[in-house]
């Protein structure tokens, strides 16, 4: 029997049948490796309840990781939706790992600036993301408390993924979206300027015939030890008109004398904190394998 896990609850998983019945199952001697959108043949047990046989090939797969584990967000999915708000403070940096993320698979990115009510910083944080912009990735503005239609054209016909900090309203747009959800939704810490983790599984909602969304938790880091090195540098499309360019063939676009990226920096081309943010993983990544 072929399923769609739907629900992701550690080492159990929902998966809902092609004729919409819902089970309960475990992977067969494994503690992980699944992740929600995976297509599985399963092996119904006793009643409402089945064994995971084997996972089939993905289009995708979305995960952040460290040098010691992994974290599997979504699989077969087509878009990811990068959920910033205008509190609590958005990190740039996390954007920016996220749609590296998005570049390695080859999905479309979509960023999503949540409670655009409030007037005055929502301004602010627009003219943050305008430079995302002007990288010709799309960037939306709602409040998902008041009209969350702007977001559903950008939906159709995708399988997307809601990422992002904890407290920028992934799972309120998914109260929006699908009132029955009933997912969990918290204040924000104003001393503290973040959010607290109140989605603790990932859940898969179908929209309709085609298209569905998945809740993720939320998350502060966007590890990216799974992408090698000479991968990282695709994730910055602004990049590309450089690439090939360096008087060495194999420039790490870090010191070396000669290199088209350091000088697009220097002459303003490209951002230089994006630079940065890309020197800051290839540094990173290089540290930990001399340990």
């Amino acid at each position: 029997m072929i399923g769609q896990v739907i629900a992701n609850y550690g080492r159990q998983y929902g998966v809902q049948t092609s004729d919409g019945a819902l089970l309960t199952c475990v992977m067969r001697g494994k503690k992980g490796g699944i992740a929600c959108g995976d297509q599985v043949k399963i092996l119904p047990t006793t009643s409402g309840q089945g064994v995971i046989e084997t996972v089939l090939s993905r289009s995708s797969l979305l995960y952040r990781s460290d040098a010691f584990r992994q974290k599997l967000i979504a699989a077969n999915v087509t878009q990811l939706i990068i959920v910033v708000a205008v509190v609590p403070t958005f990190s740039e940096e996390l954007i920016d790992r996220c749609l590296i993320a998005a570049e390695n698979q080859r999905i479309k990115a979509l960023i999503v600036l949540n409670k655009a009510d409030l007037l005055e910083q929502a301004r602010t944080a627009a003219a943050t993301l305008s430079f995302y912009s002007s990288l010709g990735y799309p960037v939306l503005t709602i409040s998902a408390t008041q009209n969350i239609e702007p977001l559903r054209p950008y939906l159709h016909g995708h399988t997307s993924v809601l990422t992002g900090q904890s407290g920028m309203g992934k799972s309120t747009i998914i109260n929006a979206l699908m009132p029955g959800a009933k997912r969990t939704t918290m204040e924000i810490s104003t001393a503290l300027d973040s959010g607290r983790h109140t989605t603790t599984h990932t859940r898969l909602y179908h929209l309709d015939l085609d298209s569905a969304i998945i809740d993720s938790p939320g998350l502060q880091e966007f590890g990216l030890h799974h992408i090698d090195n000479s991968e990282l540098v695709g994730g910055f499309v602004e990049f590309y008109p450089y690439l090939g360019q360096c008087r060495f063939s194999n420039c790490r676009h870090m010191t070396e004398p000669d290199c088209a990226l350091l000088l697009a920096a220097q002459e303003g081309n490209i951002h230089a904190r994006r630079l940065a943010t890309y020197q800051k993983l290839i540094a990173a990544a290089e540290k930990q394998k001399t340990w």
